[in-house]
């Protein structure tokens, strides 16, 4: 996408009647449609191992014609109202391309779950899912009710979500493999065997409690070591808090978050469904607290982070810099002093002096520009 449409179409006025709404419908289902097309056609190439063997695919097929039939119905809409043909056209486009690329009958074949992949489907999916519990609840319980749903820098957030989604492999090449390699080479501990036999709730409390200690450590480090702050600036640079923001991460951040998680997880040896609690947890609570909703949770804003909590922490307002740095439990940043939790919600984000370009990809290499300069 051009930087002049990506541009224009970065705070879209979704004001009904004039079509906008319907072509921004048309091109989200439309995309969603040709990338489940992709899916039936190489499924090897697109899928996700893990997920193959829940797929019922007459089911799937049914929601992929439905959402080519829709997006197709929201562009011709669009393409009625003038001031939207072009982007009516566009999702009409890309509705025709995804039946075109899953048309005919598709059948799935054997495969060697081994082979390199990209998590197509997980993409599409968490996407879908989260769109429709966050934008709803987002527009009923605004924190800031005059902020567009496709509010600004929302198109380069969606490209953190996608890399995020759709990088699984690549991720855990780097994060969960070296750590089971090291631990193929460590035999089993009295300790690991007495973790995994405690209650599943009890493991899910201590991997929260153990995780964030870490993570709370790692990530002051990111606020208070100039180098690694240049890496962390870029989840700090968007200014409109919503449920997108969450993936703005640099590459070198997601990875080093990871490897801190899973090294204790694995070590300490907790229950596979203890840490699949722990992993759903996570991945909807990161997303939640970067919500635009206005939830206070008296009370429980001292146990778990909440929206209100870690809005604070992206505050660029002077008494919010370098504060609450613990993504699960506020208890930490009690006892190390970082705590703020004034009566009002945080009004301003983004970074105070760095200026971090726009685009993922030149938000990737300001870390490594800024080291050479210096």
């Amino acid at each position: 996408m051009s930087k002049a449409l990506r541009d224009k179409y970065e705070e879209v006025d979704l004001t009904p009647g004039q079509g906008k709404g319907s072509a921004t419908l048309s091109i989200f289902l439309g995309t969603l449609s040709l990338m489940g097309a992709l899916c039936f056609l190489m499924p090897d190439l697109f899928t996700t191992p893990e997920f193959r063997g829940f797929y019922n695919a007459a089911w799937l097929k049914a929601l992929l014609q439905l959402s080519i039939a829709l997006g197709f119905g929201f562009g011709l809409y669009s393409m009625m109202r003038h001031q939207s043909a072009g982007y009516g056209l566009t999702g009409m486009a890309l509705a025709v391309a995804a039946a075109l690329v899953g048309s005919g009958h598709i059948e799935a074949p054997d495969i060697d779950s081994r082979n390199l992949y990209v998590g197509l489907d997980y993409f599409v999916l968490t996407l879908v899912i989260l769109a429709l519990v966050f934008i709803p609840l987002e527009r009923a319980f605004p924190k800031d009710p005059a902020q567009s749903i496709l509010r600004k820098g929302w198109i380069t957030d969606l490209k953190y979500f996608m890399f995020s989604h759709m990088g699984v492999q690549l991720i855990s090449f780097f994060t969960v493999i070296p750590v089971q390699v090291y631990l193929h080479e460590v035999s089993t501990w009295e300790l690991q065997l007495w973790v995994a036999s405690q209650p599943i709730w009890l493991q899910f409390i201590e991997i929260l409690l153990v995780v964030d200690l870490g993570t709370y450590w790692i990530h002051r480090a990111m606020h208070e070591i100039p180098a690694l702050w240049k890496i962390h600036a870029i989840h700090h640079s968007t200014e409109q808090m919503n449920w997108l923001a969450s993936s703005r991460l640099h590459l070198f951040e997601i990875l080093v978050n990871r490897l801190a998680g899973y090294l204790p997880i694995f070590v300490l040896g907790f229950a596979p469904s203890a840490v699949y609690a722990y992993l759903v947890f996570i991945s909807f609570h990161a997303i939640f607290i970067h919500a635009n909703v206005r939830f206070r949770f008296p009370g429980l804003r001292w146990l778990l982070a909440t929206p209100e909590f870690h809005h604070w922490h992206h505050s660029s307002e002077d008494m919010a810099i370098d504060k609450n740095y613990a993504g699960f439990l506020p208890i930490y940043d009690v006892l190390f002093g970082t705590v703020l939790m004034p009566k009002t919600l945080a009004s301003r984000y983004g970074t105070v002096s760095d200026h971090i370009p726009d685009g993922i990809v030149g938000q990737f290499l300001y870390p490594f520009k800024s080291w050479f300069k210096k």
